[in-house]
């Protein structure tokens, strides 16, 4: 198995202040994204753990959610895999990326240990052969029969005024 690690001080990057820089960020992300693409590697650690804990999280959902778009947009398929590696993940950031990750499309796990990390991309991913449409159990759904009423229409085109009953 041929393995990119792709460490935070690869793409973290940080203004003067110390403040997260979010475009510089993804433009490195998105070359060590396109390295492993044009090396046809089909498995990356993305290894956090050297990013200390901050007070409060240094990724906002929509940040995190960008950097996702940016492994996508160069070329990260589902036939990749992305393990993400974290010390701690207090504040849910790892695992936020994970699962953003997946929901579109791409298969990308978080995790605590560096072993069940390993393991994880060293195992044959599962193959998508069924279409969406063709997944799960289909369920049939019946119609209660429509009772038939009849009503008669009356003579009179016109309601009867108040008090003329």
């Amino acid at each position: 198995m041929e393995l990119q690690i792709i460490r935070a001080s690869e793409f973290v990057r940080l203004n003067p202040q110390g403040v997260f820089n979010l475009a510089a960020s993804k433009e490195a992300l998105a070359l060590l994204a396109r390295a492993c693409w044009k090396k046809a590697l089909n498995s990356a650690l993305l290894d956090l753990r050297a990013v200390p804990v901050a007070d409060k999280p240094r990724f906002t959902p929509a940040e995190i959610s960008e950097l996702v778009d940016t492994f996508t947009a160069t070329g990260f398929s589902r036939r990749q895999r992305l393990a993400v590696l974290y010390q701690n993940d207090v504040h849910g950031g790892a695992r936020m990326f994970a699962f953003l990750s997946r929901g579109r499309g791409l298969q990308v796990q978080a995790f605590g240990d560096f072993e069940s990390a390993l393991l994880w991309l060293s195992q044959e991913p599962k193959e998508e052969t069924k279409s969406a449409a063709k997944r799960g159990q289909p369920i049939p759904i019946k119609f209660a029969a429509a009772k038939a009423t009849t009503k008669t229409a009356s003579t009179s085109t016109r309601s009867p005024a108040r008090g003329q009953r």
